[in-house]
């Protein structure tokens, strides 16, 4: 990519080796099933509770990428920066999502969702609001890198978002016809879906740290 005042575009394949906090689409964590919607709809704006979930993928294939800035709040009023990644359609192998509470007398508890290891997981109209993103490899396509968000074509924008007082149709935007990942990590607060199917969906809790890594 070059650099200038105009947005970075290039047609074609983009391969990034060793990709690390640009634009990981979140998509994995989409696991978390209490927020997932009905067939085709999305879900309205929310408080955020501020608690961060970690989810790990063995691959991700997404087709119809965004990546915009926001700021959640939460239900005490903070405000949390977060990046959104959202896509329009995306499958996942080898899920893994966490998340660590706090229980008093009993300590620290893990929950923990796995699924999509025989078959992929299926999902529709993902929104992730992400503190953290990284892959070992990621393989973008038609990707553009400084787009206003409001100009945003290829991925969604969540209509919650684009409501909201701090969405910027200025802002810096990225987005991209399809990328593949693979080693994913990411860090989130919140997510939303329109559709999402586990196949071999397990969910448990154990004593003690056992977060996805």
């Amino acid at each position: 990519m070059t650099e200038g005042a105009g947005m970075s575009h290039r047609v074609g394949r983009t391969h990034w080796r060793r990709f690390a906090t640009v634009l990981v689409p979140g998509v994995a964590a989409c696991a978390t099933l209490g927020i997932v919607m009905g067939e085709g709809a999305l879900a309205a704006s929310f408080l955020i509770s501020g608690k961060r979930f970690t989810v790990t993928a063995d691959t991700l294939v997404s087709r119809g990428l965004s990546s915009y800035g926001m700021v959640d709040v939460t239900k005490r009023g903070e405000l949390v920066p977060v990046q959104v990644v959202g896509s329009r359609r995306a499958t996942i192998s080898g899920l893994c999502q966490s998340v660590l509470i706090d229980v008093p007398v009993l300590g620290p508890q893990t929950l923990k969702i796995t699924g999509g290891n025989e078959r992929p997981v299926e999902a529709s109209n993902l929104f992730l609001d992400t503190t953290f993103q990284s892959a070992g490899e990621a393989d973008f396509r038609n990707f553009d890198m400084g787009i206003a968000q409001g100009e945003i074509t290829k991925g969604p924008i969540n209509p919650g978002d684009r409501d909201s007082r701090f969405f910027d149709p200025s802002g810096f935007g990225q987005q991209a016809t399809s990328v593949t990942l693979t080693d994913v990590h990411v860090t989130a607060v919140a997510l939303t879906a329109g559709t999402f199917n586990v196949p071999g969906l397990r969910v448990r809790i154990e004593q003690g740290r056992h977060e996805c890594s």
